[in-house]
């Protein structure tokens, strides 16, 4: 098919056999799963082997190739975890092979909220298996939170020390650099997060851009999370605040507002408040400052969709988050102005 990416397969086979995978000289069958401007799936088949392998494209900027690298780390490191992820197969960072570093990853057999317009059954017509989707997304943030990362061997992976003072700082210089029009409520979010912090900070892993559309399910009831994937953001920072990433636009009512998220029908699951109750029960971690996590993931959410709509030029999909950005921000400026949480 014109325009779909494809593999060196013999290179692929021969570093394959080099790296003492299962099936050598048996035919090694590749097919594309997807792509798009960050990474490239392709699913590969060898004798009894099946799996993921995952590269950036050959016109994706030259850091691609650190976060391809990155992400290995972070499954590889998953090993043996509770914390639901692909199984780590083999990692080659050598561009020569097939262009860019890759990695391969365990197939997994399940399925994708963002894979249909629709949920599959039985989700769709049973409204009670949609609420243990979303507990189910909720538990990944907390076996996130649990995840021994200085045991696994990724203290090195973020800078926790400073982690929410830099966030202000960090973000606003991004801005400015892709300042294209002014951000009603920016200021008064902006200002608000320089004078707060959480009432506890503990580091933890945490994904970065955790959503429905970055994990896969089992099939059939009852929901069981079994992969988190596209750790390209994945840092040893604050998994609260993937919480807040999940939770920022998600209403409290959701038979009332069932496409608040854009691509999945939130009818049947719970409120915004019963999960945040989940996630302290099953943490054991206060949430009295939730607040600053719905503000921070708000307004950092809108500042990194406006770099996207400032070079959207004809993409309908980048010009689309021009109306979610401002209500992004108007939600931040608006949690922050009716907030109660203490100055520090």
């Amino acid at each position: 098919m014109s325009g779909v990416p494809t593999l060196d397969k013999a290179r692929l086979a021969e570093w394959m056999d080099a790296a003492g995978l299962p099936g050598k000289g048996t035919p090694l069958e590749v097919s594309y799963i997807s792509g798009g401007s960050q990474n490239e799936i392709f699913e590969l088949r060898r004798a009894d082997l099946r799996c993921a392998l995952r590269k950036p494209p050959a016109n994706a900027p030259a850091d691609r190739d650190d976060g391809i690298l990155r992400e290995w780390r972070i499954i590889d490191a998953l090993t043996g975890s509770d914390v639901p992820h692909t199984e780590a197969v083999a990692v080659c960072a050598d561009a020569s092979v097939l262009g860019r570093p890759f990695y391969l990853m365990g197939f997994i057999d399940g399925w994708s909220p963002v894979s249909s317009p629709e949920l599959p059954e039985p989700f769709c017509s049973e409204p009670d298996g949609r609420a243990e989707l979303a507990y189910q997304l909720v538990d990944g943030i907390v076996k996130m939170g649990r995840f021994d990362w200085k045991g696994a061997g990724l203290a090195d992976l973020g800078r926790p020390e400073g982690y929410h003072d830099r966030q202000v700082e960090r973000w606003m210089r991004f801005f400015n650099r892709i300042k294209g029009r002014d951000l009603p409520g920016l200021e008064t979010a902006t200002a608000w997060l320089e004078r707060h912090r959480p009432i506890d900070f503990v580091p933890g892993l945490m994904h970065g851009d955790y959503q429905f559309a970055n994990v896969m399910y089992a099939h059939g009831r009852p929901a069981q999370l079994l992969a988190i994937v596209d750790w390209e953001m994945g840092t040893i920072g604050d998994p609260k605040l993937d919480l807040a990433w999940v939770l920022g636009r998600w209403p409290e009512d959701t038979e009332a507002h069932p496409d608040m998220m854009g691509y999945i029908d939130l009818s049947g699951m719970p409120g915004k408040s019963d999960l945040l109750d989940y996630y302290h029960k099953e943490s054991g971690r206060q949430v009295d400052d939730f607040d600053y996590y719905l503000v921070l993931a708000n307004w950092k959410l809108a500042i990194v969709l406006e770099q996207g709509y400032q070079r959207a030029g004809d993409d309908p999909k980048l010009q689309g988050f021009g109306p979610l950005i401002l209500e992004l921000m108007a939600a931040a400026a608006e949690t922050a102005a009716t907030s109660d949480l203490p100055e520090v």
